[in-house]
């Protein structure tokens, strides 16, 4: 087992701190700047309207990309000396490259999304275009769209199955799911920037955990990403904690979820990823009568700020019941029977409207400890984050031997 690439990674950790500090320092510094680009927004779950600078995932992904782009030569140094290098490493290079310009383009059109406050369709777009370098990238450096078929399923498919085209389809899918992933769990003080540290945490323990096995340098690669993200991250999370001084954007939500999936694309383990995204998913079901519009969505799902309290509250949305149609009849009768969702039939005077609580993670912890206080409540999201986190790695070393051979 060759040893691990110590200086390069310590040079990348050298160079995550310092962006860290420069995120720290740039985001108040750039504060005025915003505001007089009248890009800013109001904290809604405040009494206080104040305007709140946005899109400050701009800063940090720029801090994250300087890193990077400073960073290209030193995993080829050894390349500078001909003795030591019997053959340049032009697949990593694509790769490193690859991913720089996809995550690069997902920060570009997420800011443009912040501007410019595009619709729900071009959020499912952009990623989609973003994720175009990487597969082209996954397609000239791998190729192989194999698959490994679990156990219980060995006897109808075999030991490997090729999915040909499809495996692309699914890789895209994965970048349009982890950037929407979580730009959809959000609404108050720190739980984009929290859940996406939490996450970055993850998968560099994961990195470290897996520097000792077959796949030592997808996993190193994986690192030169993970640790400069983590950091600057770092950095926005503490302007963003509550009581926020700046709100992170759309821009930084795209710029973490093409971060995540570049890593797990290119890191081949992209299903391991996705347990680190346990809550992101059980947040996506439970949205998806939402999302999909079979039950009316508001444009903000945000918890209501009772300002007698103090505390947060479930937000409702409120609708005609004769609006709705057959299959959200259904879903909304089964929801309610399962008491996942908090359902008020005929209110108003005539008794024509509905109510029900938006269907989204933050709103349903509300729903079952009560009203609650802000900082509370992204304290309790991100440890359900950490809970997802740990179920992960449990599923990963345990739980995974009973579908395939470790």
């Amino acid at each position: 087992m060759a040893d691990w690439p110590a200086v390069p990674l310590l040079i990348n950790l050298g160079g995550s701190l310092l962006g860290f500090a420069a995120t720290l320092t740039l985001i108040p510094a750039f504060k005025d700047r915003f505001l007089a680009a009248r890009l800013f927004g109001e904290d809604l779950n405040k009494a206080s309207r104040r305007p709140v600078p946005e899109a400050q995932g701009v800063i940090s992904g720029a801090v994250f990309l300087i890193i990077l782009f400073c960073f290209i030569p030193v995993p080829f140094l050894r390349c500078f000396v001909e003795e030591q290098c019997a053959a340049f490493p032009h697949d990593e290079f694509v790769e490193l490259i690859g991913s720089l310009l996809a995550i690069c383009c997902m920060i570009f059109l997420g800011f443009a999304d912040d501007v410019l406050n595009l619709r729900w369709r071009h959020k499912l777009l952009l990623p989609t275009m973003a994720s175009l370098p990487l597969l082209m990238v996954y397609f000239t450096s791998f190729g192989n769209t194999t698959i490994v078929v679990p156990k219980p399923f060995r006897v109808l498919l075999g030991m490997h199955l090729d999915l040909g085209i499809l495996y692309y389809v699914y890789m895209g899918m994965l970048a349009v799911f982890c950037t929407n992933a979580i730009n959809i769990l959000a609404g108050i003080n720190g739980i984009e920037a929290g859940q996406s540290l939490v996450i970055a945490a993850s998968i560099i323990v994961f990195n470290v955990v897996e520097l000792n096995g077959d796949y030592r340098d997808d996993h190193i690669f994986s690192l030169y990403f993970m640790i400069p993200f983590f950091f600057t991250t770092l950095g926005l999370f503490y302007h963003n904690w509550y009581p926020s001084r700046v709100f992170v954007g759309d821009t930084f939500c795209y710029f973490a979820g093409m971060t995540f999936a570049v890593v797990g694309i290119l890191g081949h383990f992209s299903k391991t990823m996705l347990l680190f995204f346990i809550p992101q998913v059980l947040n996506f079901l439970y949205s998806l009568p939402q999302l999909f519009h079979v039950i009316p969505c508001p444009r903000h799902r945000l918890p209501r700020l009772n300002p007698s309290t103090g505390m947060l509250e479930m937000s409702y949305s409120k609708f005609k019941t004769k609006s709705l149609s057959a299959l959200g009849t259904y879903i909304l009768k089964a929801v309610k029977i399962l008491h996942i969702v908090d359902v008020r039939s005929g209110t108003d005077e005539d008794g024509e409207y509905t109510e029900c609580n938006n269907m989204t993670l933050i709103n349903f912890v509300i729903k079952l400890i009560g009203p609650t206080h802000e900082r509370n409540l992204t304290l309790l999201l991100l440890l359900i984050q950490v809970l997802g986190s740990t179920i992960a790695f449990s599923i990963r070393y345990q739980l995974v031997r009973l579908f395939y051979d470790v």
